[in-house]
């Protein structure tokens, strides 16, 4: 009966302690100093100037047989090898009553010959790789999805290799593997739709699976056969024999907690492909039997053939998805750049609705912030909040940061998890807080284990380390993650921050360019008003004289009237005065720092009162002044 656990995000996020995994990080498989016993081997030196005596071999030789086996070496074949190439099938050879499959390579200064017993052949017809080209790959090429690809391949494989359970089991980015396909025999466990913690196959396994792609062990109950020192060999001692490197070895030696791991699940045989993409290990072919099994060379070299052909489609599908995602972020990113087109548009217009910043990053929120300014779009947290976030994301220094569990980085944040679980954001500026944020909420999730992953491997009394005993499903729910951000979503948003950041230095030019505009035209506009002003003062200074000297010479003889005239005369000459003083002042402005203060408004109103009463004699006016 499956198990429902609701454990923390911290939890959910490391069932697997990271003692168990370094334990089985640290076990050497590459050099076990064995090899299984369905086959044997010799080693030689790379160099010819060695000799040509082996420098070791393994236990399991006959003494007629490995001496039969030396005097029938392809030396010209094994001359050819290239280091660090996978092992090379260089056909058949017959030691003693039976027929053994020979294939060597070349690992830095040995070479490693290894003889596996041929199991016999299919019946005489077409040859699996041949059937599988001319049949299979056509109908592996018209598959349209992920789920119809993986399908096939488990099918064709359990087909080609006859083992009793075959699945198609995919990696993610912490090493936790998923079983995407299976095809099985009744009577053996379903593991569809199952995952594996990233402790079933450590690190230095995984790495081991992209430089060696195909894996068969045809009986988990076999005892290890022992590499041994070749007699007469001077400098080769056991030490040195261990220390070989049988990394690409089809016949090197399982780890004792992998084959009692296979024992556990109640599988004597197993047979993996590896699906590597890029260089990358992305999931695996991975094949069970409750016997002993082994594979003919034509079947088996039809099998790696198999897993390249997947490898092939899984990155085609995956290549056109990321392009066609890519072309439609590209096109929003456009969109959302053309609201920013006009000279006078804000950042606040990337969050005006409709809102492809949302579509852009695939978010339920987003916000703009900048400095003590906010605008947000959809659901989002409180402004007190994303201000919080923002200060966060700012001290981090990065130009995009995006983070599936926010709560892992800001413990310090109250509960988001329903509109702000993760968060995507972008920096357009180094001085100040001004950033671009998406929000997604968390996305609950259900997965299915192959057993308890807390329960990975485990130290006996004796030091050994024991892998866990049971399989069977154990339900965990996985709260506090949002969907985590693409690698074109991250793109789209580097290159957005990109166009912001050349908007704001194009405005900036500009903004620079009118500000030295304004520049040159105060300082003519100073010039100018000084030559008006100085021009202007000494005409006004003389008609005020003239005024006076009218008064004094004439006055006498003037009627009231007149004397009111020259009277208005001087008063609009020095009131010309004043306005060319004013004029001269404003001219100045430019240069002088602005400085606010309080003005009584009452003596302004009544000084404009007086002289329009002045410049309207004729009339009586009545002025209502509301005082304050």
């Amino acid at each position: 009966m499956p198990t429902l656990l609701h454990p923390s995000p911290e939890h959910a996020a490391s069932p697997v302690s990271v003692a168990d995994l370094t334990a089985c990080d640290l076990e050497p498989i590459r050099v076990p100093g064995a090899i299984q016993p369905h086959g044997r081997m010799l080693v030689l030196a790379a160099d010819p100037a060695d000799g040509s005596m082996p420098l070791a071999h393994s236990a399991n030789w006959p003494a007629d047989e490995l001496s039969g086996a030396l005097a029938e070496l392809p030396r010209a074949m094994l001359a050819d090898l290239v280091d660090g190439r996978a092992p090379t099938l260089l056909g058949a050879v017959r030691l003693g009553d039976r027929s053994w499959a020979l294939s060597a390579h070349r690992s830095g200064a040995h070479l490693l010959l290894e003889y596996e017993e041929a199991p016999p052949e299919p019946p005489a017809g077409e040859a699996p790789i041949y059937s599988l080209t001319r049949v299979f790959l056509p109908r592996l090429q018209g598959a349209g999805s992920l789920v119809a690809l993986t399908d096939l391949v488990a099918s064709e494989m359990k087909h080609l290799s006859g083992f009793g359970r075959c699945l198609v089991y995919r990696f993610d980015a912490d090493g936790d593997g998923e079983v995407l396909a299976e095809r099985c025999d009744p009577g053996y466990t379903s593991y569809a739709g199952h995952h594996f913690p990233a402790g079933d196959i450590p690190r230095q396994a995984r790495e081991l699976y992209v430089l060696n792609p195909f894996r068969l062990i045809a009986d988990a109950r076999y005892d290890p056969v022992p590499l041994v020192a070749a007699p007469g060999r001077p400098g080769i001692d056991a030490a040195a024999v261990r220390r070989i490197d049988l990394s690409q070895a089809q016949l090197r030696s399982v780890s004792p907690v992998h084959l009692e791991y296979m024992r556990n699940m109640g599988t004597l045989a197993s047979m993996s492909v590896s699906i590597v993409i890029e260089g990358r290990l992305w999931g695996l072919i991975s094949c069970h039997d409750h016997d002993p099994r082994s594979l003919a060379p034509a079947s088996r070299l039809a099998c790696e053939h198999l897993g390249q052909l997947l490898a092939l489609q899984i990155q085609a599908l995956e290549a056109n998805r990321s392009v066609a995602e890519r072309l439609e972020l590209r096109r929003l990113t456009m969109a959302i750049v053309a609201r920013l087109s006009d000279s006078d548009a804000t950042l606040a217009r990337l969050v005006e609705p409709p809102a492809p910043m949302l579509e852009l990053a695939g978010a339920t929120g987003a916000a703009v912030v900048l400095d003590d300014q906010l605008w947000t779009v959809g659901d989002v947290p409180a402004p007190a909040d994303i201000r919080l976030i923002a200060d966060w994301i700012g001290g981090l220094h990065h130009d995009v940061h995006a983070t599936a569990t926010l709560a892992d980085g800001l413990p310090a944040a109250p509960d988001l998890r329903r509109v702000a679980a993760g968060v995507l954001a972008i920096s357009i500026s180094q001085v100040h807080r001004h950033l671009v944020l998406w929000f997604r909420p968390e996305l609950l999730q259900t997965i299915t284990w192959a057993g308890d992953p807390r329960k990975a491997d485990a130290a006996a009394g004796d030091g050994r380390i024991h892998p866990r005993r049971s399989f069977d499903s154990w339900v965990e729910t996985i709260r506090g993650r949002a969907a985590p951000w693409t690698g074109a979503q991250l793109g789209a948003a580097a290159e957005l921050r990109q166009a912001l950041i050349g908007i704001v230095l194009r405005r900036a030019e500009e903004m620079a360019q009118v500000a030295a505009e304004l520049g040159r035209v105060n300082k003519e506009l100073e010039a100018f008003s000084y030559t008006v002003s100085h021009d202007l003062r000494a005409p006004m200074r003389h008609i005020a004289g003239y005024v006076d000297l009218v008064v004094e010479s004439e006055g006498a003889r003037l009627g009231e009237r007149a004397l009111r005239y020259l009277a208005h005369a001087k008063e609009a000459s020095a009131f010309a005065g004043q306005l060319v003083d004013g004029l001269l002042d404003f001219s100045r402005m430019g240069r002088a720092a602005l400085k606010i203060r309080a003005t009584e408004t009452a003596a302004l109103v009544e000084d404009l009162a007086a002289e329009l009463t002045r410049m309207e004699p004729g009339r009586e006016i009545v002025w209502s002044i509301a005082p304050g």
